[in-house]
């Protein structure tokens, strides 16, 4: 039926609009359990007595199925396996040279994790800062120390008193007020935290001027607003604020040092690494038993950090997230609470 322009066309009497799938606001299951009706003649049933089946996804089944599968080939190979000789491991796993090479380990990794994360923030404000001397330094150190391999400054650092049999501190080309031998202070120790600081304040200084980088610049620009001293903008206002996207990184890098921790061997230090090595050199059955050890080991070790950066990620976010994600305690108490009610729901129906 055609209307002439401007003809008033009651919606009373207008013809009901042929409803499609695609324009329907209404639930297709609500929709069929309102138009289909029994063929025997007996009344439809109420609504909430209807169940709506879940759609079948046989792919992610047949997924998860290959995947348990595989980690029980992985387990069984692991307990079954008698070259893994697991007796030999619990032997070794407490004996005090792992543990004496442990808290090398721990010493090693503490140390340079502070002094790197300070030097990888004087890095960072050198390659923000105005001077055209501090940038092109800070840039040069932290492309140099992230081109070279950390083994090859673990090395040069452990030769260095052949190169300067004294380090002196005074005037240039002019007297020396201190000096005193290289060789007495360059411990096993010392070259390993030094050369471990140099090479994660590299990095670290990418990650904090991410970070900064990454805080809005109205921040800075209403700091400054307020008459603020640049060193109280940088410590109450915009590093607080970068420390939500400084932590992930950095954590990453903190697992990256105690792996790293590892070469601190090569310098004749015996770190947990070097402790298990030195082991298996005396004890060449014990190989593989060894290693298992020092795998175990930093395995706890990273663990007990990516524990510590999610509290500490969860601390910072305060203020930037409506909600705190659960803690794992939380997330187990909501899952049972779910899986109650889902079963109580199964057993009204």
């Amino acid at each position: 039926m055609s209307e002439s322009p401007g003809t008033v066309v009651s919606l009373a009497s207008a013809p009901p609009a042929e409803e499609t799938p695609e324009l329907s606001s209404e639930p297709r299951t609500a929709r069929l359990a309102e138009t289909e009706r029994p063929g025997d003649g007996t009344a439809p049933r109420p609504l909430a007595a209807q169940r709506v089946l879940p759609l079948r996804r046989p792919g992610r089944w047949i997924a998860t199925a290959i995947v348990l599968v595989l980690i029980a080939q992985i387990v069984h190979g692991l307990v079954t396996n008698p070259f893994y000789q697991w007796d030999r491991f619990q032997y070794w796993f407490l004996r005090p040279t792992i543990l004496d090479g442990l808290l090398i380990t721990l010493e090693v990794t503490a140390s340079s994790a502070v002094l790197g994360l300070l030097g990888g923030i004087l890095i960072a404000l050198g390659r923000l800062s105005r001077s055209p001397v501090l940038r092109a330094v800070s840039w040069t150190y932290t492309w140099l120390f992230r081109s070279v391999p950390l083994i090859v400054v673990l090395l040069f650092l452990y030769n260095f008193s052949a190169l300067y049999k004294t380090l002196s501190l005074g005037v240039p080309f002019g007297p020396a007020f201190f000096t005193f031998d290289e060789s007495r202070l360059a411990t096993d120790i010392v070259v390993a935290v030094v050369g471990l600081s140099l090479n994660e304040a590299a990095y670290a200084s990418e990650v904090v001027r991410s970070g900064i980088l990454a805080v809005d610049q109205g921040q800075h620009e209403a700091a400054s607003a307020l008459g603020l001293p640049k060193s109280y903008q940088f410590t109450k206002i915009v590093f607080p604020q970068a420390l939500r996207s400084i932590t992930p990184n950095y954590v990453n890098l903190l697992i990256n040092l105690i792996k790293s921790t590892s070469l601190v061997f090569y310098v004749s230090l015996l770190d947990l690494f070097g402790s298990a090595q030195s082991m298996g050199s005396t004890y060449p059955g014990d190989i593989v038993p060894l290693l298992l050890v020092a795998t175990v080991w930093y395995l706890m070790l990273t663990s007990a950090v990516s524990v510590v950066q999610f509290y500490v990620e969860r601390y910072f976010s305060r203020g930037a997230t409506r909600t705190l994600p659960p803690t794992p305690s939380q997330k187990l108490r909501t899952g049972l609470r779910d899986l109650r009610a889902r079963a109580r729901k199964e057993a009204a129906i």
